[in-house]
């Protein structure tokens, strides 16, 4: 009974966490944002997340988007990173379609700047790749 509601305590407070990840990846420091990209690739490549991450992939593709954005070098790779992850999570639903579809002009954006850093171009090669096997219904 106890280890139940220990686990249940350790599950919640894990969620506030990755919520304050969430909500860090808006900080005006790119230090912040940096950081909080780094905590969310770490869970989101040991734990499936998939419930959690099923209500705020919305707000979590807007947060990686103004990363992608507005971010340099380092910033735009964890971005990168962090998206594939997303969209290992998601899988091949409409879900996981959803979030591909919004960040993919986004990512060949980044993959043909040529000021970008190679990096960030890496990072976003590679979540083109991967989400669109994953997530990609449109076969071309």
């Amino acid at each position: 009974g106890s280890e139940a509601v220990g686990e249940q305590g350790q599950e919640e407070e894990a969620e506030d966490r990755l919520k304050e990840h969430m909500d860090n990846l808006l900080d005006k420091s790119a230090k912040t944002r940096q950081v909080a990209l780094q905590s969310l690739r770490l869970a989101f490549s040991s734990r499936t997340l998939s419930e959690f991450l099923l209500e705020r992939r919305l707000m979590l593709t807007d947060s990686l988007e103004k990363c992608l954005k507005k971010g340099k070098g380092e910033e735009q790779a964890l971005a990168g990173t962090v998206l594939t992850l997303l969209c290992l999570q998601m899988g091949s639903g409409p879900e996981g379609e959803e979030v591909f579809r919004s960040l993919k002009p986004l990512l060949i954006s980044v993959l043909t700047d040529s000021t970008a850093s190679p990096g960030a171009r890496q990072s976003c090669a590679t979540a083109l790749g991967m989400c669109c096997y994953i997530a990609a219904a449109d076969l071309e």
